[in-house]
């Protein structure tokens, strides 16, 4: 079979070549409706593919982007990837999503290999421990974007939540319903996890500023393999908690898994809400109280700082770190 070319589209649709090119880049603003269905029918009907390599040659960029996640078992990451995704691909990009699994060594070999693949940016959900990778990154002004964690002092453009008023919205919502004595319970933070060390800090300071006793022995950050563990000894206490909060969408399931074993009313036995929404929230009995975060939009804004730095029309340091709002959705568990 003949290859087909764009100028055989060209020669079909009765246009020029460089219109087609136009229409394969995006740019319709340049054609009428009229050309860009004719030039759409000559593709469809001669079964055109475009050369790939060479478009990425003449116009130095393989229109691809790589997305590495921390953890892609949060729901959190899973839906930022989908609305990236769909976002690049409106663009005219395609994505390479990786899962680091939190291990920084993973991570280095990922950003490693997309940089040989030559992707013309990444948004990176950073596991804090590559920073001698992450300032070369920047040195070469490679286009890069973090997404729900950031570094301090590093200038790289950063998505989050707004992690502290999350936390206090929680404590709010508990402390409105009567509940003094709240714990939490968070993954590890000893590689200094921003949402992770923000949220215990608004925890803190919303106890604090409501006249609250902050007490270490209701505040656990450990490993979710060690959670039931660390919630059992935390329950063992003389003045256990009467409400507890979830730190993610992970920590939440450990807790329900735990109320249920030990059977525990919830909210009667033990208040509780989860930072990050879940699926199963309005199905639980009862509904659970939870706090979103904005994926859409933080997705978005993601996706338009890392075009902006691709087309050269931003650079890193122009950029500071950018939050969102979360919202709470009240239900019955706490």
């Amino acid at each position: 079979m003949k290859n087909i070319t764009i100028s055989d589209v060209a020669k079909h649709a009765g246009v020029s070549k460089s219109t087609v090119s136009q229409y394969l880049n995006g740019r319709y603003e340049y054609m009428s409706e009229h050309t860009r269905k004719k030039v759409e029918y000559s593709i469809r009907e001669l079964n055109y593919r475009p050369n790939i390599i060479a478009r990425s040659l003449s116009q130095k960029s393989t229109f691809t982007v790589g997305i590495i996640v921390a953890n892609i078992l949060h729901s959190f990451s899973t839906h930022i990837i989908r609305a990236i995704e769909l976002n690049f691909n409106k663009h005219g990009f395609h994505t390479i999503v990786c899962n680091a699994d939190d291990e920084p060594e993973k991570e280095r070999q990922y950003i490693e290999m997309l940089m040989a693949k030559q992707v013309d940016g990444m948004i990176i959900f950073p596991t804090g421990d590559n920073l001698d990778l992450y300032e070369q990154m920047k040195k070469k002004k490679y286009p890069i974007v973090f997404m729900d964690r950031t570094i301090e002092g590093l200038g790289i453009p950063s998505i989050l939540l707004e992690n502290e008023q999350a936390a206090e919205m929680a404590v709010k919502a508990l402390t409105d319903n009567g509940h003094s004595r709240i714990a939490m319970l968070t993954a590890p933070i000893t590689r200094n996890i921003t949402p992770r060390l923000e949220r215990i800090d608004g925890y803190k300071k919303a106890l604090v500023s409501r006249g609250i006793q902050v007490k270490d022995e209701y505040i656990h950050s450990v490993e979710v393999e060690e959670m039931k563990v660390s919630l059992r000894n935390m329950f063992k206490l003389d003045q256990r908690p009467e409400a507890i909060i979830a730190g993610s969408d992970r920590v939440l399931v450990e807790i329900l898994n735990f109320a249920k074993e030990n059977q525990f009313v919830i909210p009667q036995d033990l208040a509780v809400i989860g930072i990050d929404d879940v699926s199963f929230a309005n199905l639980f009995t009862p509904q659970l109280t939870t706090i979103s975060q904005p994926t859409t939009q933080m997705a978005n804004k993601a996706v338009e700082l890392l075009l902006q730095q691709i087309k050269g029309d931003q650079k890193l340091s122009d950029y500071k770190t950018i939050r969102f709002g979360g919202q709470l959705n009240m239900r019955q568990s706490h």
